[in-house]
């Protein structure tokens, strides 16, 4: 498993964090939430007072902030400028600006270059919304999750507490919203990879998702270690 890496892609709300993080443990991986990352640039723009609509002036401060992100899936960390910002990144706020942010293209090229960087040595899990299309196109394997627009907001709604939260009618919506803005925007939009694998979580427990997928990585894993 030392040299496997692992693309897991799909919208909010159908499990990839979950997933990711425990196939990786359970199989001995390295884990890697990129959408945090573009969470902890977003969030340093909004910090710095960078007008989020305006793509030039964000791509010109694209390459500032220095975002490090841990990798042990029993405790993942981000934190830019040397701050822990694990907290700060999950605000509305930041949730609603992030798709605007994601969709600069000197953004992008800046997270995948931090990304690619982390998967160079293999035996890992990469989540996010194009690694198997853009960021890893030669993974190991690729999943892709998907799930029912009402199952994935009543996930997210149950993810939201005290004053991030919000109508389950009203996070369904928004999650519509930023499907067609990641869809839709011209550099890595998000899309399933040919080669991809694509999982419905709807009426599956996480345990079963999990399951399902460690059972695709450890034949692929196989079919690589026989074809060397």
């Amino acid at each position: 498993m030392e040299t496997v890496v692992v693309a897991i892609d799909g919208p909010s709300g159908t499990g990839k964090s979950s997933t990711s993080r425990a196939v990786a443990a359970k199989l001995g991986l390295r884990y890697l939430d990129t959408g945090a990352q573009y969470r902890a640039i977003t969030w340093w723009m909004l910090d710095n007072g960078i007008d989020v609509d305006d793509a030039e002036a964000v791509a010109d401060a694209a390459r500032k902030p220095g975002i490090v992100s841990g990798t042990d899936p029993s405790a993942p960390t981000i934190t830019v400028d040397g701050t822990d910002v694990s907290g700060p990144i999950r605000t509305r706020q930041v949730t609603s600006a992030v798709s605007a942010v994601s969709a600069v293209p000197e953004v992008r090229a800046r997270m995948v270059e931090l990304q690619r960087a982390a998967a160079a040595e293999g035996g890992i899990v990469v989540e996010g919304r194009d690694i198997g299309t853009t960021v890893l196109p030669d993974a190991t394997v690729k999943i892709f999750l998907t799930a029912s627009p009402e199952a994935r907001a009543a996930r997210r709604s149950g993810e939201l507490r005290g004053k991030e939260a919000v109508s389950l009618e009203a996070t369904r919506e928004a999650l519509v919203k930023r499907d067609a803005a990641d869809s839709g925007r011209k550099t890595s939009p998000m899309a399933k990879a040919e080669d991809a694998v694509e999982v419905d979580t709807t009426e599956l427990t996480l345990e079963q998702v999990v399951e399902c997928v460690i059972t695709l990585v450890e034949e692929k894993a196989g079919q690589k270690q026989a074809v060397r």
